[in-house]
């Protein structure tokens, strides 16, 4: 009797269970796109092994590749090969043009999506502004995702969240696991550069400009047009830069971090000075103050930040 009394309940439980794992499976399954689990199939080979060589995550290169290239099906990716939107910059190959940010910009182009994605591997790897990415876990997926933002890879201001959400939603971080040869093959030391050693100020990239950068040669560096250079950093063309300089790789924001309300100002300050210490635009830094463009700060003024 105590048997069967308990059996039932101990039935419907288990077939609860069961049915309810099967419905968000099935759901699961229902989410997932079948371009993305096709290009998926077919190009994480490629991407585990870029993973090997270039110590950059396989599910990275994966969801940067399905996000770039719309799953292989987006016109740059269809007619050339490009799988992860990377324009021409410095790139002495073929080229083709293509409207994004602005009409008919140059992109690269490639005989084959394996040439893309070995570009896309050395894209990250020789430029310096990415150089801080190669510190972190490979299989830190989060991490990589918001540094590739920071680092200014796309303006797309959700561009981290939406790579998290596809690793997450097609499980690309267990191809972060295939490793012949155990975790310490894929750990790397920090890279450095003959060039600029990049740091990190208001979640933005920026170096310490050394005697003789011009905004050419910083442009050759970081594959940023010098143009771009001069607009971020509230500069004219024909300023030079000076040893000691702050340079921002991407376009600053409109307010200081979190937990930097106000400054003090000091001796040698000005509002150039103090936006490129804190990342803050310029125009934004006067219009938080109130103060007009020929506002000179002195010594005990106390400006707003955010």
């Amino acid at each position: 009797m105590t048997n069967r009394m308990y059996q039932k309940p101990y039935i419907s439980i288990l077939l609860f269970t069961l049915l309810s794992a099967f419905a968000f499976t099935n759901a699961q399954a229902q989410r997932r796109n079948q371009r993305y689990t096709e290009y998926i199939n077919r190009y994480n080979p490629l991407a585990v092994e870029q993973m090997k060589i270039h110590k950059i995550p396989a599910s990275i290169t994966l969801a940067q590749g399905l996000l770039e290239s719309g799953a292989g099906y987006s016109e740059l990716a269809r007619k050339s090969n490009n799988h992860f939107g990377i324009k021409c910059g410095n790139w002495r190959g073929a080229t083709v043009r293509h409207d994004d940010d602005a009409r008919q910009e140059c992109f690269r182009a490639y005989d084959d999506p394996v040439d893309s994605y070995e570009d896309h591997s050395l894209f990250l790897k020789r430029g310096a502004r990415y150089a801080f990415l190669f510190r972190l876990d490979i299989t830190d997926y989060k991490a990589w995702a918001r540094g590739l933002k920071k680092a200014g890879y796309a303006t797309d201001p959700s561009y981290a969240n939406r790579l998290i959400t596809i690793i997450e939603d097609y499980e690309l971080y267990k191809y972060d696991n295939e490793r012949n040869h155990g975790r310490s093959a894929y750990k790397e030391e920090y890279i450095t550069f003959n060039s600029h050693q990049v740091y990190l100020a208001n979640d933005l990239a920026y170096v310490i400009a050394r005697r003789g950068d011009t905004f050419k040669s910083l442009s050759k560096e970081f594959d940023i047009s010098a143009r771009k250079l001069v607009r971020y950093n509230d500069l004219q063309k024909d300023y030079t830069i000076i040893d000691g300089d702050i340079i921002y790789l991407h376009a600053k924001h409109k307010k200081a971090a979190k937990g930097y309300v106000a400054y003090v100002v000091r001796d040698g300050d000005s509002m150039h000075t103090i936006s490129q210490k804190y990342g803050i635009r310029l125009k934004n830094l006067y219009k938080m103050n109130r103060k007009e463009p020929d506002y000179v700060p002195e010594v005990g003024d106390r400006l707003r930040l955010r």
